[in-house]
């Protein structure tokens, strides 16, 4: 759990506008074992030695527990390769079965601006099969954690100090509050941030990724990516179709949403919008309340629990309660906006579900400060945000937007904002939550310019690209995975009618785990129209039983994020 002095920390985790869905920060090894960050935030200008084909050297050591560390210097800006350089971190799991050996599969877990390094740790996640046959690759994206970073502040504190104290705005007065937090940020960021700041898109990273492959001596691409992840790989199958060896997405961004919208909705329509999270989140809440009434006493908060959720909402917008966080001794209000913030990550890991319907109860009963901080601690044990971040500075505030806003086209008015967020918030609870997560973008001095990849989304690549798709996902809707699968041409959509964000090997669904590790190691999706269903309710024996026994799955499941919870859920949980 991130420590402060006062409450400057919990509110930049809790407030740190468009750090989309980062629910969790992995604990990561220490700055002993693995390459330490660069000292300064401008790009390496010399690059080490490098081998004779101009590929980066990756010189592996040994970072406990099996791994191997390295860094790579890489260009600052692919079109003049031979000037500056920046640095990328990577770590990689050998392969169990040299002999069987296929390859590299690289992971990513999304964000934008989470590590791979810290969630490659949690490679125990995976079947033994792919462990065995694959080197496990993950690397933090350039601007990111351990690799050259975008930092705009000298510390952690000092970003906390000019983000908004509350999680998204409502009234005029909060509105005009964000304002103020997203200039004073992207001035810090024109200030301090360097050179990183323009050369941040995914595409950019995507040109990385395919120069790992190479340094790797991998003559194709074998690709696991969560999330933000499912843009990483549509972006790298439309910049290098015949470099596909096998290709997993999941948890899947509509691209065409996320970068220009449809129509005239970059004018008038910000990208976190066009996306439709909230409607997942909406779909998914749904099934809470469903559920969670079917459950009867097995849900804590079971009989018209949708009205009873709406009484609370309503209750805690007109009087909020307090809460006392066991770990820091700190008062934290809990208004209706944190009830939303919450809830979105909650929804997230339905293993979390009955937890979550237990401090439901305890807020609808007004239990005291110290059962609620209890139930909310239990909470963020679960999905793991309150695990520690082994950073002094770890870049949540300035990395999403580093990412997002330089991928996607945006409104250059502020009304939008405020439009969008009115609008949205008439079809249910997460509408402006959703909407102000990219409020950032509209100040945010970093350009892309002709680096980033806005379109087409429609490459024929070398093997077929598997799209996973989850009916009752939170962050990123399913219709995101349908939209995609129907413009890779070579592509099969995998979909999982259970809940949560995303489903391989995350969501302990035997189903979905076998077609994708079989798809993996012969690159044969499985059959079209396949349709995976869930081993019971959240609610019931079968799932307690599940999350008693993957450990290693809900850990790693705790490190996927998506581009729709901003931070404000830290907030709650004290991480």
């Amino acid at each position: 759990m991130i420590r402060s002095s006062g409450a400057g920390r919990i509110r930049v985790l809790a407030a740190a506008a468009a750090a989309a869905v980062s629910i969790a920060v992995l604990t990561g090894p220490s700055a002993a074992a693995e390459p330490a960050p660069p000292a300064v935030v401008s790009p390496v200008v010399s690059s080490p030695p490098s081998m004779a084909s101009g590929l980066p050297l990756l010189k592996w050591t040994p970072c406990r527990d099996g791994f191997q560390c390295a860094t790579a210097a890489v260009p600052l800006d692919y079109d003049k390769p031979a000037a500056a350089k920046i640095t990328l971190s990577v770590i990689r799991l050998p392969a169990g079965s040299p002999s069987r050996r296929i390859g590299s599969l690289f992971l990513n877990p999304g964000g934008p601006g989470d590590s791979g390094v810290d969630f490659a740790r949690f490679a125990k996640f995976l079947p033994l099969e792919l462990r065995a046959r694959f080197d496990i690759i993950g690397f933090d994206p350039r601007g990111v954690a351990r690799s050259t970073p975008l930092r705009c502040y000298d510390t952690l504190d000092q970003a906390a100090a000019d983000r908004p104290p509350f999680p998204f705005p409502v009234t005029a007065a909060e509105e005009n509050l964000q304002r103020i937090a997203d200039q004073k940020l992207a001035a810090a960021c024109a200030k301090h941030g360097g050179p990183i700041l323009d050369h941040m898109s995914t595409a950019d990273v995507a040109r990385d990724l395919d120069l790992l492959r190479r340094t790797v001596g991998d003559t194709q691409l074998n690709y696991l990516g969560y999330s933000y992840g499912s843009m990483l790989g549509q972006t790298y199958a439309n910049l290098f179709p015949s470099k596909v060896r096998a290709m997993v997405i999941d948890g899947v961004l509509d691209p065409i949403a996320w970068t220009i919208g449809r129509g005239n909705e970059a004018a008038t329509e910000p990208f976190s919008a066009r996306i439709g999270s909230d409607i997942g989140a909406q779909a998914t809440l749904g099934e809470f309340f469903r559920l969670c009434d079917a459950a009867g006493p097995d849900c804590a908060f079971s009989g018209s629990s949708a009205q009873r959720y709406a009484a609370l909402a309503t209750r805690l917008r007109q009087h909020p309660l307090n809460f006392i966080d066991p770990g820091t001794g700190q008062t934290v209000t809990f208004t209706d906006q944190l009830l939303i913030a919450v809830t979105l990550g909650f929804l997230s890991q339905p293993s979390a579900w009955p937890d979550a319907a237990a401090l439901l109860a305890d807020l609808e009963q007004q239990a005291s400060p110290q059962v609620v901080g209890q139930r909310v601690a239990a909470i963020g044990d679960r999905i793991g945000a309150r695990t520690a971040v082994q950073q002094p500075y770890p870049n949540l505030v300035e990395g999403f937007p580093g990412v997002a806003c330089s991928d996607s086209v945006n409104p250059d008015r502020f009304s939008a904002w405020q439009n969008t967020a009115d609008a949205a918030a008439r079809h249910g609870y997460f509408g402006r939550l959703e909407t102000w997560a990219s409020s950032p973008c509209l100040p945010w001095p970093g350009s892309a310019g002709q680096d980033r990849y806005l379109s087409p989304w429609t490459a024929r690549t070398a093997k077929p690209v598997l799209v996973v798709g989850n009916y009752f996902d939170p962050a990123t809707p399913y219709q995101g995975a349908v939209t995609a699968s129907r413009l890779l041409p070579n592509s099969r959509l995998l979909s999982y009618a259970g809940w949560g964000h995303t489903a391989a090997f995350l969501q302990s669904n035997f189903c979905i785990n076998t077609a994708v590790t079989d798809y993996l190691v012969t690159t044969q999706p499985p059959a079209p129209g396949t349709v995976c269903q869930p081993e019971g309710s959240p609610f019931g024996p079968s799932e307690a039983r599940l999350a008693g026994t993957a450990a290693d799955a809900s850990a790693a499941a705790a490190a996927i994020t998506g581009p729709a919870l901003p931070e404000p859920v830290r907030r709650a949980f004290g991480g």
